[in-house]
């Protein structure tokens, strides 16, 4: 899985230059804030393995206007460095890596 260039951003976590991307428009379950919001982080200049990073907050742009945080640059930085720890390898190939870190989420009714 790649990550489409266009609205990705670029972020440098200790030396190393990544992209990332968060999903513009939530998903159904996103939008009704029943699941969390998500972002995925690949490696800038070689195609590898893509962090999939799910936090603990609704999506941003929910459609019921559940509070949420925006996902910023040090948050990223937080998990890819997490991700880094618990074994995730951007530059080998292979499936997706995902982090969950949405312990604490609770669903909307």
């Amino acid at each position: 899985m790649a990550l489409v260039r266009k609205g990705s951003r670029r972020i440098v976590v200790d030396g190393t230059v990544y992209r990332w991307r968060l999903r513009g428009r939530p998903t159904y379950f996103q939008g009704l804030a029943w699941s969390p919001c998500s972002f995925a982080v690949e490696h800038a200049d070689t195609q590898g393995m893509t962090l999939v990073v799910t936090t603990g907050q609704p999506h941003p742009s929910n459609w019921i206007g559940r509070e949420a945080e925006p996902v910023s640059p040090s948050g990223v930085a937080a998990a890819v460095r997490i991700a880094l720890r618990e074994g995730w390898t951007p530059t080998a190939p292979g499936s997706a890596f995902h982090l969950d870190r949405s312990a604490g989420f609770t669903p909307s009714n």
